[in-house]
Order: structure tokens, then sequence, then C-alpha cells
């Protein structure tokens, strides 16, 4: 049997990353998976390939910075599947400007999606998962929601969610409803592809400040919130589960 048999996953910015990442392990697991994005073309081909894989799956639009468009993604994980048990929280942008540099309107955007997109959708979640006696609510912050960086604003955000999320563990615990943070370091992903992963200089900069001397794939975050979802984890919340390969250790 799955880790994660029978149960519904809703997760956000899917249809590629460590999104997409987490929605085919998710299935493979055993889980009636959403894949929430507002890459409609790349969704649905998440879609597809779990479909082809002989799993379950369902794509719909979805901007977190909507509170109706959570709404109406929640009423179709409800229609589709009847419940939801797990949400994962991983939409979110990366702008790199420090303090001086960083504009009023890029704030705010970044705020929008990778903080108020996260209480948006655990505030549209919980009274699903109240129906169901409890649930799991995984919120990918960052290593920069932990330490400082010259992201100013995205590292704000992330700080935001890794407080946002003891908030919810403190509060929805005696529900049992446990909610946790995710904290990635360097991931190969498309969100740093052109700044660090693609750039040899910068790419062997990163390495350098990695103890573990790799740059992590998409599936490597993906183990981490399979377990924080899973009922293995059912004594655990208000927690940050730093993926970093030792950069924050240091």
């Amino acid at each position: 049997m799955g880790r994660l048999e029978g149960k519904v996953a809703l997760i956000t910015g899917a249809g590629n990353g460590m999104g997409a990442a987490e929605a085919r392990l998710f299935a493979s697991e055993g889980a009636n998976v959403v894949i929430a994005d507002i890459l409609d073309a790349e969704g649905l081909k998440v879609e597809a390939d779990i479909k082809e894989m002989g799993f379950s799956a369902k794509y719909v639009h979805l901007d977190v910075r909507n509170e109706d468009e959570w709404n109406d993604a929640i009423r179709e994980t409800i229609n589709t599947f009847e419940k939801l048990d797990i949400l994962v929280n991983n939409a979110g942008i990366l702008l790199r400007h420090i303090v001086e540099e960083t504009s009023e309107e890029e704030w705010d955007l970044v705020q929008s999606v990778n903080s108020t997109g996260v209480f948006l959708g655990t505030k549209a979640a919980i009274p699903e998962m109240r129906k169901n006696g409890g649930g799991s609510i995984v919120n990918i912050s960052s290593i920069s929601g932990l330490v400082g960086s010259t992201a100013t604003a995205y590292s704000a955000s992330k700080g935001a969610v890794r407080l946002l999320t003891k908030s919810t563990a403190i509060q929805y615990g005696p529900e049992n409803i446990r909610c946790n943070s995710v904290h990635p370091g360097i991931i190969d992903t498309d969100l740093i592809k052109d700044e660090i992963i693609n750039d040899p200089v910068e790419r062997a900069k990163r390495l350098e400040q990695t103890p573990l001397n790799m740059i992590a794939d998409a599936n490597d975050v993906a183990y981490g919130v399979l377990y924080l979802a899973s009922d293995e984890a059912r004594y655990v919340t208000g927690s940050e589960l730093v993926i970093d390969g030792g950069i924050t250790a240091q």
C-alpha cells in the first residue's frame, strides 16, 4: 500500500519544478492529486503524465493571490474527489534585489504570491480538513526564510511563511490539522536555472557553500514533503524541515 493511499492532495505551483515532482510522487504513493497552477498547458501535461502512469489526477487553474479562485479550486477538489486531506502550498516567485533596489510594486507582488497565497490557501483548506477529522498542510518556505539574503522581498515572504506555519500549527493542532514548513536550499528548477544552474561561476560558488557539494533536484524536496504529508508524521507539526545540503548548518 502507498504512503498516501486513499488521500486527496492539492498542490499549488504543480505545473513544473518541485510542485510537479511532488504531484507525481504523491500519485505514485496512492494519493488522488489536484494539480493547481496558472500555467494551464504545463499543469494539464502533469495531469496527463500522472494518468498515463495509471494514477488519479485533476488539473485546476489557480492564481493563489485570488481568494475566489482558491474557493473554486477547493470546491472542484471536493466535487471530483469528495474530500481534501493534504494541501501543499508550493507556488512561489523569486525576485532578487537588495532593499534600495526593491520597488513597492515588486515587494507587493512577491508578498501576494509567496505569503498571502499561502494564507488564502490555508484558510480555504481548513474547513474541509475539519470535516475529515484532520489533515496536513505543508508550506514550502526556503532557507531564505531562515537566514538573510540579497533577495529582500523573497526572504521576507518566506520568513512570513515560516511563522504563519507555526501559528496555524498551534491554532489547529487540537483539530488534528498539522502544519509544517519545508526550507529548500539550492534546487535545480526553472526558478534559478538561468541565475545559478546554467552559470558556471555562480554554480561553482554555490557548490562551494554547500557541505554536501551538490545541487539537489526537485525529488529531493518532494520526498521530504511526502513524509510531512503522510501519517508517518502524525506527531509532527509546527516544525521546519531543512533540505539544503548543510548550507544553514554553517
